[in-house]
């Protein structure tokens, strides 16, 4: 029997949280276990983790999915599997001793790039005369320098025979996306790799891992750009509506010497809201509060009405509708908070910037990469009225 473990916990230091952080739209646990359970040559697919938190969003997203993850089971990981200086060896090693399977394929969750096409050929490879174990790699073109004694030298090229790319056969890179060997040999090497190893390419785009924040960004840039049906569109938008703070604005309070309330709104909204009244689409700021700051903003944008002291959204969202004669499913909302959640939820196309919190984040269509008041609205709108 073959079965994938992927090992995620709770503890990451550099993205809090961020195997279940979403990315496109979903967890970002949830991309290599679909990779994993999509995989004909899988068995049994492994989350291992600590987190009780961890576990109740796998199960969540297995229950709205429960053919697609019908292979998936979450299982426990000690506590001393789970701290920051834990190898994934001790990890695997625990797993081994208390299942019996042939071979496992260690995945890495930090890489949704993974495709289930990416496992089938590390398995095909696997069955070849003499391999040992699998190491998933891409190709690099790079010209590499080292410095010995003060100057720097070439270690893969000639300057003087400069090769050009499509001659340059490259070198190979580790990309950390999955491994696979046999529960014998991880037993007894204590190593996830070993004997005879092969190497599978896999697309250069997954070189990159979501390890820092700055990879997020780049990483979900790059899964859009594969699969654009990650890119969900409204069919058709004749509404688009905001929240004020956090939003429009970076969720601060400023005052002035003299008590005055000051907000900092971002220039690059105004024209965003600009292009969609140009497409004819009514707009508008649903907000709890009641200050004559966001009334001349609304003036400024020149949008079509300010909701304001509205404690409960989604019933200003229908009465708009009802005035306006459109449906929930043709609007757009952006929102940031709890108080934003049931509309996200309601409306056609739900959307929050990247610091929005997590449970809305959870259940938006669309997380801008910018952050509330770093022009959130002008990136939705872009996303929005980009021809397909």
């Amino acid at each position: 029997m073959n079965i994938a473990l992927i090992p995620v916990r709770g503890g990451s230091k550099s993205i809090p949280m961020k195997n279940i952080k979403p990315i496109c739209g979903k967890p970002l646990v949830y991309w290599t276990a679909k990779a994993a359970c999509q995989c004909p040559q899988i068995d049994r697919v492994y989350i291992s983790t600590e987190s009780q938190e961890i576990k109740q969003v796998v199960e969540q997203f297995q229950a709205k999915e429960p053919q697609l993850f019908s292979k998936l089971e979450v299982v426990g990981r000690s506590e001393e599997t789970a701290t920051d200086t834990a190898s994934t060896e001790s990890v695997m090693l625990e797993f081994a001793q208390q299942h019996e399977f042939e071979n496992i394929a260690l995945v890495q969750a930090t890489s949704p790039l993974l495709s289930s096409q990416d496992l089938t050929n590390g398995f095909q490879a696997l069955q070849t005369d003499g391999t040992d174990s699998i190491v998933s790699v891409v190709r690099q073109k790079r010209f590499q320098w080292k410095v010995n004694n003060g100057f720097a030298l070439p270690t893969n090229y000639d300057v003087f025979q400069r090769p050009r790319r499509q001659e340059f056969e490259g070198y190979l890179v580790e990309n950390g996306a999955f491994y696979i060997c046999s529960r014998e040999d991880l037993l007894r090497t204590q190593n996830r790799v070993s004997g005879k190893i092969k190497a599978v390419e896999m697309d250069e785009d997954s070189f990159f891992e979501v390890d820092e924040p700055r990879d997020w960004a780049i990483v979900e840039a790059l899964m859009r750009k594969n699969n654009p049906v990650l890119i969900r569109r409204p069919s058709n938008i004749r509404m688009f509506l905001t929240d004020c703070d956090g939003c429009l604005t970076d969720g601060g309070m400023y005052y002035s010497e003299r008590g005055d309330e000051l907000k900092k709104f971002n220039t690059r909204d105004g024209m965003g809201f600009g292009m969609l009244r140009e497409k004819g689409i009514i707009t508008g700021i649903i907000t709890s509060e009641e200050v004559e700051l966001n009334q001349r903003r609304a003036d400024k944008l020149r949008l079509d009405f300010l909701e304001s002291g509205c404690k409960d959204k989604l019933a200003a969202i229908q009465k708009r509708c009802e005035k306006y004669g459109i449906s929930l499913e043709q609007v757009v909302y952006v929102g940031d908070d709890i108080n934003d959640l049931e509309a996200i939820q309601t409306v056609g196309y739900g959307c929050c910037p990247s610091d929005a919190m997590p449970c809305v984040q959870q259940a938006a269509d669309y997380i801008a990469s910018a952050k509330g008041g770093q022009g959130v609205i002008r990136e939705i709108v872009e996303q929005l009225l980009e021809e397909p």
